[in-house]
């Protein structure tokens, strides 16, 4: 049999590759850098991460380039909202969220000048605070949060920063002074489901203050939302 004569059969061109991970030398994007911050976050407030650090991952997530670099942030811990769902139960009793979409931090900027945030507000998770010449107020007795977690970052240059906590909350803190002052009031609120705000940063000449303020306590949020209603 003549086999050069034989008809060719046709041959099914290749399919396209199966997706994989992404190269680890791909460009972060900024979604790709709150993804990792979102993970540690939910770390920290599980006790998986200390404060420092939370503190120390955090910044360098912020200044990753690649995949490659973030990565390796979150390669020892489990994936956001994972954990949580086997550890604790779906709804908290404070009735956490809808928590708004991930986006920039609230910036409170104060130049020569003074800046506050204070009555019924909604938290969200990052909070940049900036004083130079000038002071910052954050006082969160009154807020809602929207998530388990919040972040502060203070620095205060020849300012102040001072932020104000419900007492029954936790509040922990990772910070330095440089001829100044930065004072976090550790808190360790005795329900797990309760919020925790970490406030980190630094203060030059400056003075960076967390501390609760007396007899005022955070209440369950569904309660909040049905006297605000008139319920």
């Amino acid at each position: 049999m003549d086999l050069e004569k034989q008809p060719q059969q046709p041959v099914a061109p290749a399919g396209p590759a199966p997706a994989g991970p992404a190269p680890v030398g791909i460009r972060a994007s900024d979604a790709d850098r709150d993804r990792i911050a979102d993970i540690l976050r939910e770390a920290m407030a599980e006790g998986r991460l200390t404060a420092d650090e939370h503190a120390e991952r955090v910044d360098l997530v912020y200044r990753a380039k690649t995949m490659g670099e973030l990565e390796p942030l979150v390669r020892d811990l489990p994936a956001s909202g994972a954990a949580g769902a086997a550890g604790r139960p779906a709804a908290s009793p404070y009735g956490y969220g809808p928590e708004a979409p991930a986006g920039p931090a609230e910036n409170l900027v104060a130049v020569f000048s003074s800046s506050t945030r204070r009555g019924r507000w909604r938290v969200g998770g990052r909070t940049n605070a900036f004083a130079l010449f000038g002071s910052v107020e954050i006082d969160l007795t009154e807020a809602l949060f929207g998530q388990r977690l919040t972040v502060i970052n203070a620095t205060s240059i020849f300012g102040s920063v001072e932020i104000k906590v419900p007492e029954n909350i936790s509040l922990r803190g990772s910070g330095t002074g440089v001829f100044g002052n930065f004072e976090v009031d550790t808190l360790e609120s005795a329900d797990p489901e309760a919020p925790v705000v970490v406030v980190n940063g630094f203060s030059v000449l400056g003075n960076v203050e967390a501390k609760p303020k007396r007899g005022k306590l955070i209440a369950n949020l569904h309660k909040q939302m049905r006297k605000h209603l008139g319920g």
